[in-house]
């Protein structure tokens, strides 16, 4: 892996490019932010200050596997050769890349304990974590995902309660195995929380990331994925639903290294109420080595009422003239007055027309995530958001 790093070994660099931001394992690196850098300018700090700061006293979230809490130092057989543990160490503890921005090096020198997950075997069922907060003090919390060669499953990792939770999640997708993560935010209105993927595809190697974030007072989600293997292939979708007075915010760094690769970053997002304020940023870097590489991304957003704002910058470096494919698309549009009068014209009730509309919106990413379970809930909690603001709309 091009990031695998020892702690001692890392140094930090200069910024001139998206893939040349600092990072490092030391807190004096990467100092506080004023708001002015690139990273924070569409963030209210005040509002996150608290998991930026240089020691988190809270207590990490519950974990809760298959209806069991997972404690300390217990491990759940989870195949003949997979499992998930509470523990202080793991095999890609650290190895994949270092930390980027204050919250995510700020994480790292505060988790006490790991969720250390091995996924070694075929899985025909999801494998589903709750991450369960239940005390609101600021808390840090790592995650380590580590997919064998050949292993292939379908991991959804569920946030829930109130918490001001800082977290890492390291994922590791090794030679020919695939990995489809579902990530659920739907925290209650006062959570906080931010949250770094770092994420790394070898050889050959496929891994579909999904984020879907619904509640929380601030959601700020940072997935930095590399492909440094040939044949690596990522694809990126994200859902959101941004109501009064929330901040949710999406940054992904998709780092191409390795020639014939292949990423698809498709964000969709909706927003309601005063306040509502939506950030996404897509960057992408093709590396001088990463020959025949393909990719695309993509952000589109809906805003239901005055009052609610998007900001979306797609970003794409190229460094090399032999790929097969590169481009970006961005989109924020009013909800569309004509359509919501056509389905009146014939009859059908403002309310259910509105709906239409937005699930019409939301349909053909709906249809990429492929789960059932996960597509039923989000319709549930659109419809539930758009009949509590309905009169706002």
């Amino acid at each position: 892996m091009a990031k695998m790093l020892k702690q001692a070994d890392h140094k930090v660099v200069a910024a001139s490019s998206r893939a040349d931001r600092p990072t490092s394992f030391n807190l004096s690196d990467i100092p506080m932010p004023t708001g002015r850098e690139e990273d924070w300018r569409f963030t209210p700090l005040e509002r996150i200050k608290m998991l930026l700061t240089e020691t988190l006293e809270g207590s990490s979230p519950t974990v809760e596997v298959e209806g069991q809490v997972l404690n300390s130092g217990k491990r759940l057989n989870l195949g003949a050769s997979s499992y998930i543990e509470i523990a202080t160490d793991s095999d890609i503890h650290g190895k994949i890349g270092a930390p980027g921005d204050r919250a995510s090096v700020v994480e790292w020198n505060n988790h006490q304990e790991i969720v250390n997950l091995v996924i070694a075997d075929q899985f025909p069922e999801a494998l589903r974590i709750k991450i369960i907060g239940e005390n609101p003090t600021p808390a840090a919390q790592h995650i380590c995902i580590d997919v064998k060669p050949q292993a292939k499953a379908l991991l959804i990792l569920e946030h829930s309660g109130d918490a001001q939770l800082n977290q890492g999640v390291e994922i590791n997708v090794e030679s020919g195995a695939e990995l489809e993560i579902v990530s659920i935010q739907q925290w209650e209105r006062s959570a906080v929380h931010a949250a770094n993927h770092r994420m790394n595809v070898e050889k050959d190697a496929k891994l579909k990331h999904i984020v879907v974030t619904l509640g929380g007072d601030l959601v700020r989600i940072c997935p930095d994925i590399d492909l440094d293997k040939p044949g690596g292939e990522v694809e990126m979708l994200g859902v959101y639903f941004t109501d009064t007075d929330q901040h949710q915010e999406h940054r992904l760094f998709v780092n191409h290294i390795a020639e014939n690769c292949r990423s698809d970053v498709h964000y969709k997002g909706a927003l309601q109420g005063t306040q509502a304020h939506a950030v996404w940023i897509g960057d992408v870097l093709i590396g001088k080595q990463a020959f025949n590489t393909d990719s695309y991304e993509q952000n589109r957003n809906l805003v239901l009422n005055p009052g609610a704002k998007a900001d979306s910058v797609p970003n794409l470096e190229i460094e090399n003239g032999e790929i097969a494919g590169a481009g970006h698309a961005s989109a924020t549009g009013r909800f569309d007055d004509e359509q919501l009068f056509y389905l009146l014209s014939r009859g059908i009730p403002e309310a259910t027309a509105r709906k239409m509309v937005v699930h019409g919106f939301f349909a053909e990413l709906i249809r990429q995530i492929g789960i059932n379970e996960i597509e039923e809930r989000l319709l549930q909690v659109i419809d539930a958001r758009l009949e509590q603001g309905s009169g706002a709309l």
